[in-house]
């Protein structure tokens, strides 16, 4: 259900009439409690329950073990019968607060939404190098794996690798060079894509220990123009 729709079937929830025994929970990860206004004018309880978890196709409880859930309520009886049902499906609860709410999402989204992306990303840059779409996702998945078990017991920033975190300045050029150069219609993209996250990449590196010198090699090269990286 897109989120537009919580607030239709919240204001025919609303018709029900006010029993302070029946409360009206929403799923959505981005929208405030306020959407639920007509239903809490009628006298019930709202609150809202988001399980940090990707649900494409149906799953089973245990997809909720070990995850967060984003709780919110109007009424501390509603959040504590929220905070219990987070816990009895395995997860780990949170108030995440009207104020927050935005951003908690659009974390999510880069979390999720974005890694999907990225991948797609990855694949297209392999199919320009002459690979089958069928091929290329397995082969970088096993990779992708790695890295979020790197994250898991490394953390931020020790997880980073490669060349950025080595200040090999060459390296980024190179790429620059064969996604640009590439000549797909989507070739551009990947580039910008490519200097964002690798900018996003060196704030990284340098935490990590990347030496000044270095970090500003590998900024020229990915903030310069086409001229700056192509030689």
């Amino acid at each position: 259900m897109p989120d537009p729709a919580v607030k239709i079937v919240a204001s025919q929830l609303a018709g029900i009439g006010g029993r302070p025994d029946v409360a009206v929970v929403h799923l959505s990860g981005a929208l405030r409690l306020d959407c639920l206004e007509l239903p809490k004018e009628a006298g019930h309880p709202v609150g809202a329950f988001h399980p940090l978890q990707s649900f494409p196709r149906e799953r089973g409880p245990s997809a909720f073990a070990g995850s967060l859930v984003a709780i919110d309520a109007s009424t501390d009886e509603l959040l504590h019968e929220l905070e219990g049902l987070a816990r009895a499906l395995g997860g780990i609860p949170r108030r995440v607060t009207d104020g927050e709410r935005a951003l908690y999402h659009a974390a999510a989204v880069f979390a999720s939404n974005y890694l999907v992306a990225l991948a797609a990303q990855a694949v297209t840059t392999l199919e320009s190098a002459g690979w089958e779409r069928e091929e290329a996702l397995p082969a970088l998945l096993p990779l992708m794996r790695g890295v979020l078990q790197n994250l898991e017991h490394a953390g931020l920033p020790g997880a980073l690798i490669g060349p950025i975190r080595r200040g090999d300045v060459d390296t980024v050029r190179r790429h620059l060079d064969a996604i640009g150069g590439a000549g797909a219609p989507s070739a551009e993209l990947r580039e910008q894509v490519y200097r964002i996250l690798g900018l996003a990449a060196l704030e990284l590196a340098v935490e990590a220990g990347l030496d000044a010198d270095a970090a500003s090699e590998i900024k020229v090269a990915l903030t310069g123009g086409p001229a700056a990286t192509r030689r």
